[in-house]
Order: C-alpha cells, then sequence, then structure tokens
C-alpha cells in the first residue's frame, strides 16, 4: 500500500472512530503491533496526539484495546470512564470472533451496564478488530490540582 492509500485508510478508521484534528485520545493496553499500527494510521492522518496513559489530562474518547484474559474488564471500562470528558465515549477494541484472545458477547454484555455504560454501536476497525461504541452518561468530575 502506498504511503497515500495508507493515509487516506488510517483517515477513514479516525473518522469512524470520531477522531478528529483536537480530538483529545488516550489509548489503553495497546500492546500489540495490530493496535499499534492502527494507532499510528489513526493519529498521523487526523493531525491528533495521544495523550499518554498516565495523564490527568480529561479525553474525549478512550481505545481500550481488551483480549480475553483473566483481567477484569468491568473494571478496565470504570478505570476508562474515569478519564472522560462529559460527553466522551469509549472504543471497547477485540479480536474479531474466531481470532485469539476475542471477548465474548456475553462478557461485554455484563460488563458494560456495571462501569455504567451503554453500548451504541460495532464496527470493523482493522483484519483483526472489532470495536464497540459505549457511551456514558453526563457524571461530575471532581479535578485535583
Amino acid at each position: 500500500m502506498s504511503p497515500t492509500a495508507a493515509n487516506a485508510e488510517g483517515q477513514r478508521r479516525a473518522e469512524r472512530l470520531g477522531v478528529v484534528a483536537g480530538t483529545m485520545v488516550q489509548s489503553i493496553n495497546e500492546d500489540d503491533d495490530i493496535a499499534g499500527d492502527l494507532l499510528e494510521a489513526v493519529t498521523a492522518a487526523s493531525g491528533t496526539e495521544l495523550v499518554p496513559e498516565d495523564s490527568d489530562d480529561v479525553v474525549d474518547i478512550v481505545l481500550l484495546w481488551w483480549r480475553d484474559e483473566d483481567g477484569d474488564l468491568a473494571n478496565a471500562l470504570i478505570d476508562a470512564r474515569r478519564q472522560l470528558s462529559d460527553q466522551g465515549i469509549i472504543w471497547l477494541l477485540t479480536p474479531k470472533s474466531g481470532r485469539e484472545g476475542h471477548v465474548e458477547p456475553s462478557d461485554i454484555l455484563d460488563a458494560v451496564p456495571t462501569a455504567g455504560l451503554v453500548q451504541t454501536s460495532t464496527l470493523s476497525v482493522a483484519q483483526e478488530w472489532a470495536g464497540m461504541r459505549l457511551a456514558a452518561p453526563k457524571t461530575q468530575r471532581v479535578r485535583h490540582r
């Protein structure tokens, strides 16, 4: 794929995720080559800088990369939600069905309400990854200085 075509594909992916110039984005758990490649394409195409995972900045979008592991998905979603602005969303990104690390829909259905979230849509974000867009009701945030 040419650099121009790769940039155009990255732009399409960014737009599907709602990542546009000026959007504050934080990515969690992207310890995977595919996730890293997708993030690079999305941020390069949109001109958006990623907010470091350990930052106190409030973000608009959290990309939570999740494989079926021993970790607690509900708690990971709660932690991600704490970083969001009032209108923020979480994209829960998981390997597609049949791929190693795939998360069962029943696990997601259990975790999402526990975290006070609602699933609003799904999409394919890469060859190996599917995304579930989660919305949170407006929350009161207390910022410590």
